[in-house]
């Protein structure tokens, strides 16, 4: 999209191919992978807009995949009534990368190694753009909500935790 010479994440790969429109952002990282709220505000954004991917595993066994805003947490009996489970239960960080092919802090709804029952938290819905993991730690992109809930077959819910 940009004229500078940018590397391409799988996630940019499959939104160029799919004609999606989006806008590439970068952030600096250090040795410690930054928090979803500070990436927010490295890239200027209001963390509602900044989507984070949850995976988690439900008592069937199944795996399913959760996008919530930066600063929020998800209500794991919210999520698990969202996908018709009993219970869900997070991901342990060492099964994430063998799973879904991405690692904490660069894990994307899109692009995964297998396609996952998706749920995104139901405020992406009244926004322009949202912004959501490229697939490695230090790139974003941003996108259509409707695009993004399209793309992934995904489905929106209430997700969060009330305070």
């Amino acid at each position: 999209m940009s004229k500078q010479k940018e590397e391409k994440t799988n996630v940019m790969r499959i939104l160029d191919r799919k004609r999606v429109p989006y806008t590439p952002h970068t952030y600096p990282v250090g040795d410690a992978v930054p928090d979803g709220v500070t990436v927010a505000r490295m890239l200027g954004q209001d963390p509602s807009a900044v989507f984070k991917t949850l995976v988690a595993k439900g008592a069937s066994g199944g795996y399913y995949v959760f996008d919530i805003p930066v600063a929020d947490t998800l209500d794991l009996k919210k999520a698990a009534k969202a996908v018709g489970e009993k219970s869900v239960a997070m991901l342990p960080a060492k099964e994430l990368l063998p799973l879904t092919g991405y690692v904490h802090g660069g894990c994307s709804p899109m692009g995964m190694k297998k396609r996952f029952p998706t749920v995104f938290h139901r405020s992406c819905l009244g926004r322009e753009a949202v912004c959501v993991s490229a697939g490695k730690v230090g790139v974003q992109v941003e996108l259509s909500p409707m695009d993004l809930v399209a793309l992934v077959g995904a489905s929106t819910a209430d997700l969060i935790a009330e305070d």
